[in-house]
């Protein structure tokens, strides 16, 4: 059985102000000709499929039109919803759609779903777990997970609640972020890692297509894997190579895995330089100026209406910076990076005794860590 595993189309999404719609129908075509080239069996897709919880009309008509073509392809997809998603939306007319091949993820409910399929090797099962948070799993199981609290917490409760046939092959798809992965700026994280699960809540299972991080890369074992972007979708992706994940399982405990880069309709670089070296033609008329770009000027003075007389020769310029004495000089540092790994109430006690000179009491931390948990999860106080 072989899949093709994709990951965070995030269809409609908007980087700078520059709409990606074109970009993605161009990379879409590319699946296509890369699901026949290969004879993919089956197409995983791992939440986020949309950018926002309310998609534009454009990019609802995009994720239609490139369904149906996969399903007229006779190739099934089984797909789920990830933070960005509102999974009611996405798994409308799952079970309609399921008749065509298209196996949507419905809202948790306790049980996570799951396909049967054949091949020459035996029987596999597909599972499809939707981005959940702590309060969804603590609303279907009421008291016996009123200990969850974290999505540590909740994921373990929900494989724990998960049997698996350990004599088939199993796959999970899901859209979690996994300890240790490598991060971009276009991704949304929980201050302090709230957000953060373990890899060995995915034991047992053979393959697990994950979705959420922007790079393509393994999490934990080479088996737990991120499809990644088809596109970059910030200046911290202009070193990635896009690509699809094509895992191809055959009898129980064989499992190839290999990618299939990805072309995008115009490429995300960055350009430095003074403004005379960055116009001149020598510089740009070998490279391709319709490239989405960032330009780091290095003069002394600002230039005069930069940006539209950048825009002549680099029509999608995305962002304009100065690297120079003055911006040097002006620039303060805020962080030293540490706060990323603190905890949401550690941050909240520190920036308290900032303000008030003294420490909180254990009442006002116990507020604040219900306050911060509920926040995050998107519940009403």
């Amino acid at each position: 059985m072989k899949l093709m595993h994709l990951a965070d189309l995030h269809l409609g999404k908007k980087v700078n102000e520059f709409s990606m719609l074109e970009d993605q129908k161009y990379v879409l075509e590319q699946v296509l000709h890369i699901i026949g080239e290969e004879y993919v069996d089956g197409l995983l897709i791992a939440g986020d499929i949309y950018d926002k919880p309310v998609p534009s009309i454009e990019a609802v008509r995009l994720c239609d039109e490139f369904l149906t073509r996969v399903s007229q392809m006779n190739v099934p997809v089984f797909l789920i919803g990830g933070n960005h998603d509102s999974i009611e939306r996405v798994s409308f007319g799952a079970r309609l759609m399921s008749g065509s091949g298209i196996h949507m993820a419905t809202v948790y409910d306790g049980a996570v779903d799951s396909v049967t399929v054949e091949d020459k090797y035996g029987t596999l099962d597909i599972y499809l777990l939707p981005f959940i948070k702590p309060a969804q799993v603590r609303a279907v199981w009421g008291e016996e997970a009123e200990e969850i609290k974290t999505y540590q917490d909740a994921l373990a409760f929900v494989m724990g609640k998960t049997v698996i046939d350990e004599r088939h092959r199993n796959i999970l798809v899901a859209h979690q972020f996994v300890t240790g992965g490598a991060v971009c700026d276009s991704e949304e994280h929980a201050v302090g890692g709230l957000d953060q699960v373990d890899a060995a809540c995915f034991d047992g299972f053979d393959y697990v297509a994950l979705g959420h991080l922007h790079g393509a890369q393994r999490a934990g074992r080479e088996n737990v894997r991120y499809a990644g972007t088809l596109l970059k979708y910030s200046f911290s992706e202009v070193h990635h190579e896009k690509s699809v994940t094509v895992v191809e399982l055959r009898e129980k405990g064989c499992v190839d895995i290999y990618t299939k880069l990805i072309r995008p309709l115009h490429e995300m670089r960055e350009i430095r330089g003074s403004y005379a070296e960055v116009t001149s033609k020598s510089n740009y008329e070998n490279t391709d100026t319709k490239d989405y770009v960032r330009i780091t000027l290095t003069d002394e003075e600002d230039i005069f209406d930069a940006v539209g007389k950048l825009r002549a020769i680099y029509p999608n310029l995305m962002k304009l910076d100065y690297d120079n004495t003055r911006t040097r000089t002006s620039q303060v540092v805020t962080s030293s990076g540490e706060e990323e790994q603190k905890d949401p109430l550690t941050l909240a006690e520190e920036l308290f005794t900032l303000q008030n000179n003294k420490p909180m009491s254990n009442a006002q931390k116990v507020y604040m860590q219900e306050l911060i948990r509920n926040v995050w999860e998107g519940e009403q106080i």
